[in-house]
C-alpha cells in the first residue's frame, strides 16, 4: 500500500444480521470476513451491540482468531463492551453512540458533554495497546473534544451526506460535503488520523474518498447488500477500484 492509498475497512454485521433471522449458522460473517480481506480490504469492522442483534461474542472469538487484517471492533461505551476489548485487545476500537431502539447507529457521539467520561474510559484501551476512534459528526466542537480526551483517530459521520444525496437533496448534500471536508482538514491539522464511514455506495464514496487527509473508509450495509447481486468479492473490489481511482 503506498502512502497515498486509502484503507477499506469492511463492516461485516449485516452478514450477521441474516444469519440470525433464521437462527442458524449461514451466512458466516467470518467467512465474509476472509471473503472481504482476500479481495482487498485493508480491515474488517464488527459492532458487538449490547443486544447481539447481529454480531455475537462468538463472532468476535472467531475473528481475532482468523483475520490477518486488523479487526475494528465498534462498541459502546459501556462497562460491558470494555471488558470484552480489554480480553481481546483489537487492533482499533470505535466507539459509537447507541441505543437499543435504532436500526442502525443514529448521528456522531456527543464527546464535548461526556467528556471527562469519555477520558476515563477510553485511558485502559489505549494502554491495552488499542487504537481508540470516536465516531463523530462533522463537527469543530466534538472533534476538539476527541482530542483532548486522547483519541487517536476519529471517524466522521458519512450518513447525512449520504443520506442527502439519495433524497435528491443536493444543496443539502453538497453543504454536508464541503462540511465533512472542511472537518477532516481542521481534525488533522490537530494530529487526528481521519477515517470516515456510514452509508457509503458507489455513488457517493468517490467525494469522501478525494480527501487527502481522510486514511480510512468503513463501508459494510450496502457492500452485504451489493455481494447478494454480484458477489462479495466484486463488490469489495468495485469498492475498492473507486476508492483508488478518486484517490488517484
Amino acid at each position: 500500500m503506498t502512502q497515498n492509498q486509502l484503507r477499506l475497512g469492511v463492516n461485516i454485521d449485516h452478514v450477521a444480521t441474516v444469519r440470525n433471522a433464521r437462527g442458524g449458522a449461514y451466512p458466516d460473517p467470518i467467512r465474509a470476513a476472509k471473503l472481504a480481506e482476500e479481495a482487498g480490504a485493508d480491515g474488517i469492522t464488527a459492532h458487538l451491540r449490547e443486544d447481539r442483534r447481529h454480531i455475537t461474542d462468538a463472532d468476535i472469538d472467531g475473528l481475532m482468531e482468523a483475520l490477518t487484517v486488523p479487526l475494528n471492533f465498534e462498541m459502546a461505551a459501556t462497562e460491558e463492551m470494555q471488558k470484552i476489548a480489554l480480553r481481546h485487545k483489537p487492533h482499533a476500537v470505535c466507539i459509537v453512540p447507541e441505543k437499543r431502539e435504532e436500526r442502525t447507529t443514529e448521528g456522531g457521539l456527543e464527546v464535548a458533554r461526556e467528556e471527562n467520561r469519555l477520558a476515563h474510559y477510553i485511558a485502559p484501551l489505549r494502554d491495552a495497546g488499542c487504537r481508540v476512534s470516536i465516531f463523530i459528526a462533522a463537527d469543530k466542537k466534538q472533534i476538539e473534544a476527541a482530542h483532548r480526551i486522547g483519541a487517536e483517530v476519529i471517524e466522521l459521520h458519512t450518513g447525512a451526506y449520504c443520506d442527502f444525496h439519495a433524497e435528491g437533496s443536493f444543496a443539502e448534500r453538497d453543504r454536508e460535503l464541503e462540511a465533512l471536508r472542511e472537518m477532516s482538514a481542521y481534525a488533522h491539522s490537530l494530529g487526528l488520523e481521519v477515517h470516515a464511514g456510514h452509508g457509503l455506495t458507489y455513488d457517493t464514496v468517490q467525494p469522501v474518498a478525494a480527501f487527502p487527509e481522510v486514511k480510512e473508509l468503513n463501508i459494510g450495509h450496502f457492500l452485504i447488500g451489493e455481494a447478494v447481486f454480484r458477489g462479495l468479492t466484486p463488490a469489495v473490489q468495485e469498492m475498492r477500484r473507486l476508492m483508488d481511482e478518486a484517490r488517484g
